[in-house]
């Protein structure tokens, strides 16, 4: 993973409960809507062989990582897969000390901040705080009181219209799954309203970028 590319257009995109059948429709509206970034959760049936299946497609043009990595045996099958980076939903230690040894980009889960701290020391390439849904944007600006240098991914309740206050807040990336990648559209196949979805995140942040401090 590229995390400078990352940075550039710092949205995750979660892929969870997805099946065969959807990958190259979601790799091809995924791209075609400007998304760059995707993850790839291991609690989704078959998913190595989805994760090796969307990075053939893509031909680099996406980078896939795997979420939900909660133990060696799932990590070392999403990087067999050819997964770059990896993410949790809380710091797994011993995956976090392979992913730091062998340099991989890790986004290990977090809530307190001293869970944030801790990850954070651990060798985190951004701490994913979540569940946001449960907290307000304001708490990233509690958080970057004292750890200003720690990078922030928000996830979980990240919308279009609410992506805005979390990066004023100080947050550093976000995510988004089910509220685009729908379980009701993906079962139509309705791969069109998830593109204009991802569109309209992506035209929200184009937007913003102007007023970003460099970083």
């Amino acid at each position: 993973m590229d995390i400078k590319q990352f940075q550039q257009l710092p949205i995750l995109g979660i892929l969870r409960g997805i099946e065969e059948s959807h990958v190259e429709p979601l790799v091809a509206i995924i791209e075609s809507a400007g998304l760059k970034t995707i993850e790839i959760t291991m609690n989704t049936k078959g998913a190595p062989a989805l994760i090796r299946k969307a990075v053939a497609i893509s031909k680099g043009r996406l980078t896939i990582g795997a979420g939900t990595v909660l133990d060696m045996a799932s990590l070392h099958a999403a990087l067999d897969a050819g997964a770059t980076f990896i993410v949790m939903p809380v710091l797994v230690p011993d995956v976090m000390a392979y992913c730091v040894k062998h340099n991989i980009r890790t986004f290990p889960g977090a809530f307190s901040p001293q869970e944030i701290f801790t990850a954070w020391r651990a060798g985190a390439t951004m701490v994913k705080v979540f569940p946001t849904s449960a907290l307000s944007p304001e708490y990233f600006s509690e958080i970057k009181g004292p750890f200003a240098d720690i990078k922030l991914l928000a996830c979980g309740g990240v919308t279009a219209q609410n992506m805005k206050s979390y990066f004023a807040h100080g947050a550093d990336a976000v995510s988004f799954g089910a509220s685009v990648f729908k379980k009701e559209w993906l079962a139509k196949k309705d791969f069109s309203s998830i593109g204009l979805s991802i569109k309209e995140f992506l035209q929200e942040f184009s937007l913003l970028k102007t007023g970003f401090p460099k970083k």
